[in-house]
């Protein structure tokens, strides 16, 4: 009889075991739904806010006008000095930021972080404050005014201000690209390499190869960004058509008078913007397919 009681006993509390552990399952399975629902939601709504103006942009292009719009003088001198001005300055940046991303990644000293901050300023400086300090830098009444005077040189107004508009404000994302992609390197390689032979030997053999992908990425997001400059171009080089209206300066003005030509150059610039960013992740997908094979 008394086995009988506690073989009950047991049973019940089983039961009751069985029950405590079904529920925290439950709630835990709603709570999973719930929260995998929600974020879906602002994954979606994110998603929305970033496509949907490109959308609305696409959709007010007329087709039939693209061929007349690209005849038009003023689209065909935004389009032909932004590809100038931004092949330019890539080529410039290129000679000026590939040794010092090299510099700032093989060598330690102090105040580095300084630099690093220093060089990386452009990237979250408005781009009208940076227009005011291109202009009182290099201005006739500016800082550098005086020595360009001297030679004869007015540098706000003409094509030279809108290069150097572009590589104040993009020339961060190649000495960033070129820094990450030396120091991602093998230190030990490079110092055994470095013992039989010389140091520039190993730059050109050995590092630069190594950093190519790297180097090419910061390449192409500088040259987007150098055509899609706008802020620090109208502050320092001004809105002239033919000499300093870049395409994003265009689309400024063509917004009122011409909104058709407008709406194409905007396309244009979403389309190399869209084509640099694939490229590049492709690079980088490509780049670690390599180092895990």
């Amino acid at each position: 009889m008394t086995h009988t009681t506690s073989s009950n006993t047991n049973k019940k509390q089983d039961r009751i075991t069985e029950c405590h552990t079904k529920k925290p399952l439950k709630n835990s399975r709603f709570i999973d739904r719930t929260t995998s629902i929600i974020l879906l939601l602002i994954v979606v709504t994110y998603i929305s806010f970033l496509v949907l103006p490109i959308i609305a942009v696409f959709l007010k292009l007329d087709l039939t006008q693209i061929s007349t719009q690209l005849q038009t003088p003023g689209v065909v001198q935004a389009i032909k000095l932004s590809l100038y001005s931004s092949l330019i300055s890539t080529l410039c940046t290129i000679v000026l930021a590939v040794p010092t991303g090299y510099f700032l990644a093989t060598r330690q000293f102090y105040g580095k972080p300084v630099i690093d901050t220093l060089i990386d300023l452009p990237l979250v400086l408005p781009p009208a404050v940076a227009g005011i300090a291109l202009l009182y830098t290099f201005a006739p009444k500016g800082l550098l005014g005086p020595v360009f005077n001297r030679l004869d040189i007015i540098i706000p107004g003409y094509i030279g201000a809108v290069i150097i508009a572009q590589i104040f404000v993009a020339s961060p994302f190649l000495i960033r690209s070129v820094k990450i992609g030396f120091e991602k390197q093998d230190q030990d390689i490079y110092n055994s390499a470095k013992i039989l032979t010389g140091s520039w030997r190993v730059f050109f053999t050995i590092s630069l190869p190594l950093a190519f992908r790297a180097i090419v990425s910061g390449i192409l997001m500088t040259w987007a960004r150098a055509m899609g400059e706008f802020g620090a171009t109208l502050m320092f080089a001004g809105n002239l058509p033919g000499i300093t209206q870049t395409i994003p300066l265009a689309i400024y003005n063509m917004l009122y008078t011409d909104p058709l030509a407008g709406i194409m150059l905007s396309i244009i610039l979403i389309s190399i913007a869209f084509s640099v960013i694939v490229i590049v992740k492709l690079l980088e997908q490509k780049k670690y397919r390599d180092e895990n094979d």
